[in-house]
């Protein structure tokens, strides 16, 4: 575990290497100039969405919103507030849903992605683009959050889909 942290910390990872047109971080390091932000959220499919935001909700007294449909991205949202992040529990809206498949392979559903905030995702996306990074769609589309928001490909990114947020 600690060399995949030194791995990510010195930029061998495809998604986590500094950019050629690289800023310095507050710890020293180089980053990008489309500034990768803080953690928004981590996605966890649910096969039972009033089971799982009453876990959260009843049994760990979380703030939990209610629930969101959004059918162009095929799922339905709630949201978990935390001290520092949110969780998005993610539940399909039909067989077509992305995450109908996901949990067809994994029953008792798990984590999704990760969501990372960016200050300017255009940039972000031509820039990771450039480097070989696949995104799942051609163009951002408005997230659960009404902000852009696009996919990297998770075999590019070390097994973990990663969703970039317009912050």
């Amino acid at each position: 575990m600690a060399s995949v942290a030194l791995k990510v910390a010195a930029g061998v990872s495809r998604c986590a290497r500094p950019l050629s047109r690289a800023r310095s971080t507050s710890a020293g390091l180089p980053g990008p100039l489309w500034g990768l932000g803080r953690l928004n959220h981590v996605a966890i499919a649910v096969p039972d969405m009033e089971k799982a935001a009453s876990l959260y909700r009843d049994v760990l007294g979380a703030r939990v919103s209610g629930q969101v449909a959004l059918p162009e991205h095929g799922v339905s949202t709630v949201f978990v507030e935390l001290g520092n992040t949110k969780l998005e529990l993610l539940h399909p809206l039909g067989e077509g849903s992305p995450i109908a498949g996901f949990l067809q392979k994994n029953k008792a559903g798990g984590m999704h992605h990760i969501c990372i905030e960016v200050d300017d995702i255009k940039a972000a996306i031509a820039d990771l683009k450039g480097k070989n990074i696949r995104t799942l769609s051609a163009e951002p589309r408005i997230g659960a959050h009404g902000k852009l928001v696009m996919f990297l490909h998770p075999k590019d990114c070390d097994g973990v889909l990663v969703e970039l947020e317009e912050a």
